[in-house]
């Protein structure tokens, strides 16, 4: 099997494949460590699905990671909530991705799974039988190639360009004040949001997510950054000592989760390749992970690929994108401050929910339902 794209669905795809006993081959163009623009955050199911494949949580925080203890969220009338984690396991991180995919790579090739990296595919043919992805023939290919995915282009390539759903802009500032990770909704950002996701040594990834609406051109959004940087929520929250320490970086987001775009024959589509965002909020690490780890499942074991997911991930992506209806009024992002606020109980459960600690859509699918599933240990639990 030829994994193409170690990132974190390429790296999970072929450290689960290896374990299942595949013969594995992960390629990337990249050399690591490489920059990877993002947000960042890491959620309660990206940390159980890292610790599954083996990763520690010693290695998560040499990996220049800072584990989240505490959650505000800002309303846009200014109404601030603090949401507190629970205390049994890690529910939520923040890993700058250049570290954390590089600490990926090297994971899986302790693990045995064979990493070329500097090995950009140029072609690749498939038919009823295998796939030839450059030097290289296997029965099945995992593309994990992004949201620009040079397989899905060598396969449609009269396909339109995908501009993703939301547009994003991260930059890292040094000197940060506050310490805890900040989520600010502003009038003119819903349904998105602007964020600070703190890292160690007084650092942070700070940002904004905001639905492409049509008409707006990148270049357009982008501006809206030195704006945002001068409101009192986020001035506020940086504090007077924050200064950038790197470029600003804009990204988009595929957040349009189909069926039909997970396979093409042979090859499995995983992580942003196959659009499998969070439309709600833009995360997609976890579900990388996840989608990588369903697909090498899917081989391995001759079961439906798009069902897997389906069923996982599925039904939870289809109400985040409903639930963006409400959160694109300012009503709604101010009720679902209030609400997350209104009691210590209110507190606790709506930070399990808002970080993936169990699926989003659990209450409306009876079939995973279990007992405890609201009340479930992080990772890495002692």
């Amino acid at each position: 099997m030829v994994v193409v794209g170690a990132g974190p669905a390429g790296a999970a795809a072929a450290i689960a494949a290896h374990a299942r006993g595949l013969r594995v081959v992960c390629v990337d163009k990249a050399t690591f460590p490489r920059d990877k623009t993002c947000g960042d955050g890491l959620t309660a199911n990206a940390l159980r699905r890292l610790e599954e494949i083996g990763l520690s949580r010693q290695a998560l925080q040499a990996a220049d990671g800072a584990l989240v203890r505490e959650t505000v969220l800002v309303s846009p009338s200014g109404r601030r909530v603090v949401l507190p984690m629970p205390n049994e396991g890690e529910h939520a991180a923040v890993v700058t991705r250049s570290s954390l995919d590089a600490v990926l790579v090297a994971h899986a090739r302790s693990c045995g799974v064979e990493i070329r990296e500097g090995c950009e595919i140029e072609c690749l043919r498939v038919d009823a039988d295998g796939v030839e992805v450059g030097d290289l023939s296997t029965s099945y290919v995992i593309a994990a190639d992004g949201h620009w995915s040079p397989v899905r282009r060598m396969l449609e390539p009269d396909a339109p360009r995908d501009l993703g759903e939301w547009h994003a802009v991260r930059q890292y500032f040094e000197g940060v004040a506050e310490r805890r990770l900040t989520v600010i909704f502003e009038r003119d950002l819903l349904p998105g949001y602007a964020w600070l996701f703190p890292l160690p040594d007084g650092r942070a990834n700070v940002g904004y997510g905001v639905l492409r609406e049509q008409g707006r051109s990148g270049k357009q959004l982008k501006a809206l950054w030195p704006d945002l940087l001068a409101r009192p929520a986020l001035r506020n929250a940086l504090g007077p000592a924050a200064r950038p320490c790197e470029p600003v970086r804009a990204w988009p987001i595929p957040t349009r989760y189909s069926a039909a775009r997970l396979r093409h024959g042979r090859v499995l589509f995983v992580g942003d390749a196959a659009g499998v965002v969070d439309p709600m909020t833009g995360e997609g690490i976890a579900q990388a992970l996840e989608t990588g780890m369903l697909a090498a499942e899917a081989i391995a074991t001759g079961r439906d690929y798009a069902k897997l997911v389906h069923r996982t991930l599925g039904r939870d992506l289809r109400f985040s994108h409903a639930l963006q209806a409400v959160l694109r009024r300012d009503w709604g992002a101010r009720a679902a401050v209030r609400a997350a606020g209104a009691t210590p109980w209110m507190r606790r459960n709506f930070a399990r929910w808002l970080w993936e600690d169990y699926p989003r859509a659990l209450v409306l699918t009876p079939d995973r339902w279990r007992r405890g599933r609201l009340r479930a240990a992080g990772a890495w639990r002692e």
